[in-house]
């Protein structure tokens, strides 16, 4: 095994009163591929930029092999001062030779002479992987690197890092772009780092082990501390696994929305009962938007019924904006028409979103400094709702400007969700969260009522919630797939016909193996499952509008109590229960 070259030993950093880690070890070969993993606030961008010697540490020892030369993209780089990016790129002691970029800069399709003030989050960021990648690293640090890419300047990187002959060690919400291209893994997780050899393909199997054997310890402390202590570990294990029933649902809904639609180019989404028009939420005909000689959208007929989930894709520029415009009428066509239904209400959380006050506290913003807030029409306590989204209780005093980027994005996330709509439009909403806010916000889309419009990049965060996908290629054209986004690339590039492996003349067939089928217990909850869950959400939904009356603590604080014991346990009964019908369909499933 070769020689690491850079190490950080016992490597501590002091943040506000405390220390945000200490006493970790990390060291990097020179061909490693590692993915840093944590929660939003565990410190993943901080240590990166400890490990790239741009923070000074309160303790620990780095070494550097000499001669080697460590570059960071880091998320936001400050370009102010330079007139344009390419003054910005080339600007610095570290500055890369000018060929080497512009040939960088040449292939991912960035205009370097783009003044710095008018330049896009895509551009910019662009920019930056041209400086970085220009300056011929031995190891790269990549701070959310698809950040306001599109999908062929991901290809591209993508590429790039694979021909790459050096190490890298990098933080992305982008499950695909992880996949494709880890090694190892690096888990940055309550203040300690831990190092599996897997790639990101990997991590999850490897993390419930983890916590499987936390959970074993725990259980050995009081079991009341165990469950504060454990309480987000268990619902992050939970939630993974609900998602995979989630996930069989949404391809039923998938394969119910290709029965609708015509062959590759037909873009009608019809329904197949009468009650079309009360289904449909929004209803575009031959609809054609043009701005000045450039027809970005040219006869697009689609039917949005409610439930859909709509995902929008394409390179930039092609027009998805655009396309999510019109569908919600903020554009007018400039041909055909568009119709949304009288009673749509919506709600838009978009990738300009402004972060709130940051003097804010968490209470002032989801509850105008109360401790109750009213979601969807039904009051929870605050504290409560925060667990939901992967928030501790604790933090409800805290001032909005001491969370990190992400936890700001999940607490403006989960500010929205609470309002009453029928329309969810989500534009890029995976940026600066992490990947478990990324299955909780694919918990919560799957459990929507309404109908969502999604435009984003992330192909696996498309895969896992969207049931029909528009992909723009930039002619106008909008192709309608059933499916994610792998099913629109699949139909955009034909699959190469496989032939059949011939059979031996002489091989005999195989006897057929026996037929096997569920246990009667197996079946029995199976068959039962799915009504006993309904039967404890419906119970849960009615003690909780028990516990929305506001004087019910101080009229009766015994009853307040009993009601909120109730829920714990119904909660975790529906939770046991979901678990348990999960395996028993994976059993089914496989017997099928």
């Amino acid at each position: 095994m070769a020689p690491p070259i850079l190490s950080f030993e016992d490597l501590g950093l002091v943040q506000g009163e405390g220390w945000l880690f200490r006493h970790l070890d990390v060291h990097v070969g020179p061909r490693d591929r590692l993915a840093l993993i944590g929660r939003n606030g565990a410190g993943k961008t901080t240590l990166l930029k400890c490990l790239a010697g741009v923070i000074d540490t309160d303790e620990g020892k780095r070494s550097v092999v000499p001669g080697r030369r460590i570059v960071l993209l880091e998320q936001d780089p400050p370009m102010t001062g330079h007139a344009t990016l390419e003054e910005w790129v080339l600007s610095g002691a570290d500055a890369p030779q000018p060929h080497e970029a512009a040939a960088i800069a040449d292939q991912l399709g960035i205009d370097l002479g783009r003044p710095t003030a008018t330049a896009s989050g895509g551009e910019r960021r662009r920019a930056a992987i041209v400086r970085a990648l220009a300056q011929e690293p031995d190891l790269l640090f990549l701070d959310e690197p698809t950040n306001h890419l599109d999908l062929a300047a991901i290809d591209w990187l993508e590429s790039w890092l694979n021909r790459f002959q050096g190490a890298f060690i990098v933080i992305s919400h982008d499950r695909t772009f992880l996949t494709r291209l880890t090694k190892s893994c690096l888990w940055l997780d309550r203040g300690q780092i831990r190092r599996a050899e897997v790639g990101f393909g990997g991590f999850e199997a490897w993390t419930e082990r983890v916590y499987a054997e936390e959970e074993r310890a725990a259980q050995k402390l009081d079991a009341k501390l165990a469950i504060e202590l454990h309480w987000l570990q268990r619902g992050v294990t939970a939630r993974r696994r609900r998602n995979q029933g989630r996930l069989a649902k949404l391809g039923e809904m998938r394969e119910a929305r290709a029965a609708m639609i015509g062959g590759p180019g037909v873009s009608k989404l019809g329904l197949a009962k009468d009650d079309a028009k009360t289904k449909t939420v929004i209803d575009a005909e031959k609809v054609v938007k043009r701005f000045g000689d450039r027809t970005v959208i040219k006869d697009f007929t689609l039917r949005i019924q409610r439930g859909d989930r709509i995902g929008i894709v394409g390179a930039n520029g092609a027009g998805k904006t655009t396309l999510l415009k019109l569908l919600t009428g903020e554009l007018a066509p400039d041909e055909g028409k568009i119709v949304q239904a009288k009673t749509l209400n919506g709600i838009v959380i978009d990738q300009q979103r402004k972060l709130m006050s940051p003097e804010k506290k968490v209470r002032d913003v989801l509850a105008d400094g109360g401790d109750w807030i009213e979601v969807r029409g039904v009051k929870k306590h605050i504290k409560g709702y925060l667990k939901e989204f992967l928030f501790s209780p604790e933090l409800t005093e805290a001032p909005v400007g001491s969370l990190s980027g992400g936890e700001r994005s999940r607490l403006l996330l989960a500010r929205e969700f609470a309002r009453a709509s029928n329309l969810l439009v989500l534009d890029e909403p995976t940026n600066d969260l992490d990947l478990e806010t990324l299955d909780l916000l694919q918990e919560v889309i799957a459990d929507y009522e309404g109908t969502v419009l999604i435009v984003s990049h992330d192909r696996d965060f498309l895969d896992r919630t969207v049931t029909v996908t528009l992909g723009l290629d930039g002619s106008g054209k909008v192709d309608v797939v059933a499916g994610g986004y792998e099913d629109w690339a699949k139909r955009r590039v034909p699959a190469k016909a496989v032939a059949a492996p011939r059979k031996k003349v002489d091989e005999a067939p195989r006897p057929a193996a026996p037929a096997r089928k569920l246990s009667f217990k197996d079946q029995r909850d199976l068959d039962r499952l799915p009504g006993e869950i309904e039967t404890l959400e419906a119970a849960i939904k009615a003690d909780e509008a028990a516990l929305a009356d506001p004087d019910l603590y101080t009229r009766d604080p015994k009853r307040f109590a009993a009601l909120m014991a109730s829920i714990d346990r119904k909660r975790s009964d529906k939770e046991a229960a979901e678990l348990r019908w999960l395996e028993v369909a994976e059993m089914a499933e496989g017997l099928a």
